[in-house]
């Protein structure tokens, strides 16, 4: 696999000009972030068009919560969740993405006019996650994983986290095309906060030169998670997740910077904003 000449874009996925924004919807009581704001189906479709008004080139719709220590939602609980907001977006003209775990979720959420599966394991969690999306051709991101939400947080151990996650990264980028799935359809996620702490988080933000040489696409999904939280800390007390949206737009245009394809938000405006200077600033070169 060649390495990126520009941030690059997934087979199948619109090409942006600069870092894409990927706004965030969750369909899920219990998020660590907006947990219940946007449960129901109506208010979950106008979220995603208000992100979408705000700036949001795609809509990325979950219906499971992955923060530290949540436990799984049932299947026909995630497909009764995600499925009509799925649909609902994709009629009115947004791109969207699905983030699952499931095969059986992506594979309804596709047909509903879901056009890129977000699986934050990676094709792991789900055996049949990678022949469905190879089978439907749809693009694919794979993120770097070490297991579920109820323990990953004890998974947290490297010698170098830049080299293994780049190098656990890689491995799996070849076993989903040994699975089927085209290289140019795949995208890649350091995985920012699974199994990570705060120290390995800045530490793949600062190096994602090295994720890049992978030669895919790089998304970055750093969006109000506990690493800004511990660098805002004051007394020791962090701000909670929704104080944290200025710290976001920092990182996002330092991902755009450093030639991210896309950077995953809740809040969208600000981050909008940040990418499209951090383009203005690259063409000023």
């Amino acid at each position: 696999m060649s390495t990126l000449r520009g941030r690059g874009t997934a087979s199948g996925l619109p090409e942006w000009d600069r870092c894409a924004v990927m706004g965030v919807v969750n369909v899920t009581p219990d998020s660590f972030s907006d947990g219940g704001q946007w449960f129901d189906t109506t208010a979950a479709i106008k979220r995603g068009l208000d992100l979408v008004a705000q700036g949001a080139d795609l809509v990325d719709v979950g219906g499971e919560s992955t923060r530290p220590g949540a436990t799984r939602v049932d299947e026909a609980e995630e497909l009764r969740r995600v499925v009509p907001v799925v649909r609902g977006l994709a009629a009115e003209g947004v791109v969207v993405s699905v983030d699952t775990m499931r095969a059986s979720v992506a594979e309804q959420a596709i047909a509903a006019g879901a056009g890129l599966v977000n699986d934050v394991s990676g094709g792991l969690a789900d055996p049949r996650m990678v022949p469905a999306v190879a089978d439907c051709g749809a693009p694919f991101v794979v993120m770097h994983w070490r297991g579920f939400s109820e323990d990953m947080n004890s998974r947290a151990v490297y010698g170098d986290v830049v080299a293994e996650v780049v190098s656990e990264l890689r491995e799996r980028m070849e076993a989903v095309v040994a699975g089927g799935i085209a290289p140019e359809r795949i995208v890649i996620d350091p995985g920012l906060g699974f199994a990570k702490t705060a120290e390995h988080d800045l530490a793949l933000v600062a190096h994602l030169e090295e994720l890049r040489a992978l030669g895919r696409p790089v998304l970055v999904a750093a969006s109000r998670k506990r690493f800004l939280g511990r660098v805002l800390a004051k007394e020791g007390a962090a701000p909670p997740a929704r104080e944290r949206d200025a710290a976001t737009a920092a990182v996002s245009a330092i991902a755009a910077h450093e030639g991210a394809w896309a950077v995953r938000v809740h809040e969208v405006r600000a981050t909008a904003d940040a990418v499209r200077v951090a383009r203005a600033v690259e063409g000023a070169r």
